[in-house]
């Protein structure tokens, strides 16, 4: 074996089950090689029923049966070096690349296979066991995560891959996922290669398949642009890519009224000149369609006129122009039914209502739940209203004619966020740059 790489310990009832996948390929020639090295420690061979049983029904009852704690731990206790101990479980952590790299950095693991129900749960107290799940998935057991799991680290090995430049440029290894790739002939039934991949240009290979990676993660796994390397260039080029701007049919409502003013009472609140600027850049800032401002008060109109009559067409404007061009998407409206009236005849589609408030309600009357997912599927088809509540949040006759809520922002614990800091938080869930 090579020295300083991980060696593999398998816990499974079918140790038969890696036969094939481990005798063929890369990783049937690193096994000839000594680069990878496998042992197996099958629980039956540890029970101390006369059928070798290792299975039994759950306590509190439930369909299925659990794996026991005793042949497992005795399986465990057989390995002198068990090192970090991975059970492949779908409740567990789902794997990355950045864990196979953390995991190659070991001397041992221990790859523990689980089957039925899983594990007697106090397996996880004796042993220092992490889970470990190959994504949002349910398979018959655990032995197929295992040779994901380790495939992943093995082929970071030293030797492993043959050329150890290989595995340098893969998806995930920058952060991003992996650009195109193309072979001999020339012309595939009538489709070229690139023509950049033909020129001999090195530099200008090295940017397009920067280009592509970076496209290529936009559309399928965005979520990665968050943690990956991004210089200037690569933020330019995201920038300049072709892409469905939804935005344009959510738009953000700010209720007065009816809110709730305390616990028990509804009424109506007064509107801030903080809000309408914050939620105003907001809407322009996503690229949004009109802000509404719901008040029924003639002074609170007129507040709101003034407001939007100095930093638009006043000095406040002048000096300002681009604050005058977000503070011309509010649009003053008397009520819930005059906003949603003027947006449908604006786009000439009844809008669907989302709501968002400061508490999470229960009862009869609770919309049902949304994500921001659903929101912004729902934006790709046609207006959106999202509407927030001012004091304590919206009224129960707002909430109870919604087509769905949001969850509040902060709701496992004391909310005491403003709501412009809720609507910046919200947009950015539904709308943000990576969608």
């Amino acid at each position: 074996m090579v020295c300083g790489m991980p060696q593999f310990h398998i816990v499974s009832l079918f140790p038969e089950f890696f036969d094939s996948p481990l005798g063929v390929a890369l990783m049937g020639r690193a096994r000839d090689a000594g680069i990878v090295d496998v042992t197996f420690h099958n629980p039956r061979d540890f029970s101390s029923d006369r059928h070798r049983h290792v299975d039994d029904s759950p306590y509190g009852g439930g369909p299925g049966m659990v794996l026991q704690g005793e042949p497992v731990a005795a399986a465990l206790r057989s390995i002198p070096q068990p090192g970090r101990m991975l059970v492949m479980s779908p409740g567990g952590r789902p794997m990355t690349q950045r864990m196979a790299r953390a995991w190659a950095k070991e001397e041992h693991l221990t790859i523990i296979c689980g089957r039925y129900e899983g594990l007697d749960q106090r397996l996880f107290e004796l042993f220092p066991l992490e889970a470990v799940s190959l994504g949002d998935v349910v398979l018959n057991g655990g032995e197929t995560a295992a040779l994901a799991l380790m495939e992943a680290v093995a082929r970071l090995m030293p030797g492993f891959m043959g050329k150890e430049a290989s595995g340098d440029e893969e998806s995930f290894s920058a952060g991003l996922l992996e650009y195109p790739h193309y072979t001999r002939p020339e012309v595939l039934e009538g489709l070229p290669v690139p023509e950049v991949l033909r020129s001999g240009d090195h530099g200008r290979i090295a940017r397009w398949r920067r280009e592509m990676s970076l496209r290529a993660t936009l559309a399928v796994r965005p979520d990665l642009l968050d943690s990956a390397p991004l210089g200037r260039e690569d933020a330019l080029t995201l920038a300049g890519v072709p892409r469905e701007r939804a935005g344009r049919n959510l738009s953000l409502c700010l209720m007065h009224y009816p809110v709730m003013l305390d616990a028990k009472n509804s009424g109506v609140s007064s509107l801030t000149n903080f809000d309408i600027h914050d939620i105003a850049r907001i809407s322009c800032s996503y690229a949004m369609g009109p802000f509404y401002v719901v008040t029924p008060l003639e002074d609170q109109q007129r507040l709101l006129a003034e407001i939007l009559q100095h930093w638009t067409d006043g000095p406040g404007g002048r000096g300002n122009p681009d604050r005058a061009r977000a503070l011309r998407l509010v649009r003053p409206a008397l009520s819930l039914d005059a906003a949603m009236t003027e947006l449908e005849q604006r786009t000439g589609q009844r809008p669907r209502l989302v709501v968002s408030s400061a508490t999470w309600p229960a009862g009869r009357n609770a919309p049902p739940l949304l994500t921001c997912a659903d929101v912004l599927e729902w934006c790709r088809s046609g207006p959106v209203l999202l509407c927030l509540g001012t004091a304590h949040g919206l009224a129960p006759e707002v909430l109870a004619r919604s087509d769905g809520q949001l969850r509040p922002v902060r709701f496992l614990q004391y909310n005491h966020l403003s709501v412009r800091s809720a609507a910046a938080i919200l947009a950015d869930r539904i709308l943000g740059d990576y969608q």
